[in-house]
């Protein structure tokens, strides 16, 4: 009986070790190829780079080569910034969050020009906000809200046009922190 359950140990020992090795694989994500677009850290899963800082050390760093490989969503909004109706599209921020393993209630987006919001992950499941990579198909310019802006539809939803969700949608977005 104790050479069984010795056999039987030492099978599930060799058949947990090569999963162990695929699951950290799985898990690491791509480095970026050309200039980092966006830093995201905090409680995520998939990582690329050690940093050294934050919750655990790691972050995940993109590229626009990288962004435009999730999946990418578009709508037609306007918004309170800009004037008429645009076609916008990027990853889904739920997709993009899903990718990266984020476990949290939410997320804290800072900006190139210092803007600071802190956005419930609630809102990326109960609206189609998208990391906005493009609009109207041409990559966005700094000067013009870019190059990544977190973008509600705010033509779909007249609850969208409140002050507390607009202050949520932060464009020349750089850094994304899940906590």
């Amino acid at each position: 009986m104790a050479v069984k359950a010795l056999l039987l140990g030492s099978i599930m020992l060799a058949f947990s070790i090569p999963q162990m090795g695929q699951a950290e694989t799985q898990s690491a994500l791509a480095l970026p190829d050309g200039p980092v677009m966006l830093k995201v850290k905090g409680d995520i899963a998939r990582t690329n780079i050690s940093a050294g800082t934050g919750d655990n050390g790691e972050e995940a760093h993109f590229d626009r080569e990288m962004l435009q490989s999730l999946p990418q969503h578009a709508f037609e909004t306007g918004t309170p910034w800009t004037e008429g109706t645009s076609h916008y599209s990027g990853p889904l921020m739920r997709t993009l969050l899903e990718h990266l393993g984020a476990e949290g209630e939410s997320v804290h987006v800072l900006a190139l020009n210092g803007y600071e919001a802190d956005i419930p992950l609630r809102d990326f499941y109960d609206y189609d906000v998208i990391l906005t990579l493009e609009r109207d198909q041409k990559a966005i310019p700094i000067r013009e809200y870019g190059p990544l802006w977190v973008l509600y539809p705010f033509d779909q939803d007249e609850e969208l046009l409140s002050e507390k969700i607009r202050f949520r949608a932060v464009w020349q977005v750089m850094q994304i922190n899940v906590h």
